[in-house]
């Protein structure tokens, strides 16, 4: 490869979108590929780490973590960039995890009005009521937004 087809640190996070210290972040934990050095020692990357950047931040828009990004990244042959093909399969993975994100932004967005910083305190309608924190039995967050039922639970509201 030339050394024109090679960016610097600097190119690509102007490229990316991203600062420097989150591209060596991500080349620290493996989810971009090792740069190459110059014979100074500055990391220089190929063109294609632009399009397996797109991949690692529209991974993280749909909420995945990085540790799951690295996973599905990890399950490319010899750890190349996407392909259309790849992205597709990749993505049947993720449509479950997208319905559930659309479904509780939905419910999100029915009661924002009569719920989160409204300031009613009241406890008959209240979605996330939850006395003596009887919900915290199913796991961290709030439970009620998550779909689980108050009456599951023991709570009244």
């Amino acid at each position: 490869m030339h050394g024109h087809d090679l960016l610097t640190i600097g190119q690509l996070a102007d490229r990316a979108g991203l600062a420097t210290s989150a591209l060596r972040y991500y080349e620290a934990e493996g989810l971009i590929g090792p740069a190459q050095r110059n014979s100074g020692g500055h990391r220089r990357y190929t063109r294609d780490t632009l399009r397996r950047i797109a991949f690692i931040r529209s991974a993280q828009r749909v909420g995945l973590t990085l540790d799951e990004i690295r996973q599905a990244l990890a399950t490319l042959p010899d750890r190349r960039t996407p392909t259309p093909e790849d992205w597709s399969a990749l993505s049947v993975a993720w449509r479950a995890r997208l319905d559930e994100r659309i479904e509780l932004l939905a419910a999100l967005r029915d009661d924002l009005d009569s719920c989160i910083g409204c300031g009613c305190l009241s406890l008959d309608r209240c979605r996330l009521y939850n006395p003596d924190d009887a919900a915290s039995t199913r796991g961290a967050g709030p439970r009620f937004w998550l779909g689980d039922s108050s009456a599951d639970l023991g709570v009244t509201r």
